[in-house]
């Protein structure tokens, strides 16, 4: 690539997550749609924005570190739960046709920032519940099949686990965003990563810009999701998530 298009790669990058970093999820909603019109298959595409993905949660890993937004034992769960379904649905989604299901996916994306808007007051505080046994196995089985479509789907999923952690067990959304972006951005995306790469291809000269733009997105969002509070967020989030329903609807 020519410089001026990795320039164009960087800037995509950097808007991309940035809003997935304020919103808790979306990145690909940009950034997929720029590698295949820049020219990559999407198997290609898909691999290599993955890779980038990773680079998201480390940016946002550094700024919400220092506010303790992250409970320990609970991330335990969201990885053990999360991360065999990621890596399934990364192991078949090269040889699955992925169309119906993303028209699908995209109205149930559309469906959450509807529900999260006509309800005002959600997520705007922190009310934990469901910390039982059988809590924790409903909770943990949702997060499996919310893991089966990060690793075969393109992008949204992040919204998923941010809306799931709020809805279910009570987190606000700032703490539901922090969760969603260091575990599904360093773990979830880095097993889709590895498993994708082992499958299929990753085109690594283009990696630079966007992990660069990734890194700097990341950190950005975290930085204003933490300053402005949950009403920004809730708002990002329900904008976010009309936007990638009605991107993967359209196709």
């Amino acid at each position: 690539m020519n410089w001026d298009q990795q320039l164009l790669l960087f800037v995509v990058s950097l808007l991309a997550n940035t809003f997935s970093a304020l919103a808790g999820g979306g990145a690909g909603l940009i950034q997929l749609p720029a590698l295949i019109f820049l020219g990559l298959p999407f198997s290609v595409a898909l691999a290599t924005h993955k890779v980038a993905s990773v680079a998201l949660g480390v940016g946002a890993t550094l700024r919400h570190w220092r506010e303790q937004n992250v409970d320990f034992r609970f991330s335990l769960l969201i990885l053990v739960s999360g991360l065999p379904g990621v890596v399934l649905g990364a192991s078949i989604i090269l040889a699955v046709p992925d169309r119906l299901a993303e028209v699908a996916l995209g109205v149930l994306t559309i469906s959450l920032g509807i529900y999260s808007y006509l309800r005002p007051n959600l997520g705007t505080t922190q009310q934990l519940r469901n910390r039982t046994l059988t809590g924790y196995l409903i909770g943990g089985s949702i997060l499996l099949f919310i893991g089966v479509l990060n690793g075969s789907l393109t992008s949204g999923t992040g919204l998923f686990v941010t809306l799931w952690l709020v809805r279910w067990f009570g987190l606000d959304y700032k703490r539901a965003v922090a969760h969603t972006l260091i575990l599904v951005g360093l773990f979830w995306n880095g097993s889709g990563a590895l498993t994708l790469g082992i499958l299929g291809e990753i085109q690594w000269d283009w990696l630079p810009a966007l992990l660069l733009g990734s890194l700097l997105g990341g950190f950005i969002g975290a930085h204003y999701a933490i300053i402005k509070g949950n009403r920004l967020i809730k708002r990002a989030f329900e904008i976010v998530t009309l936007l990638v329903g009605a991107k993967l609807i359209i196709g």
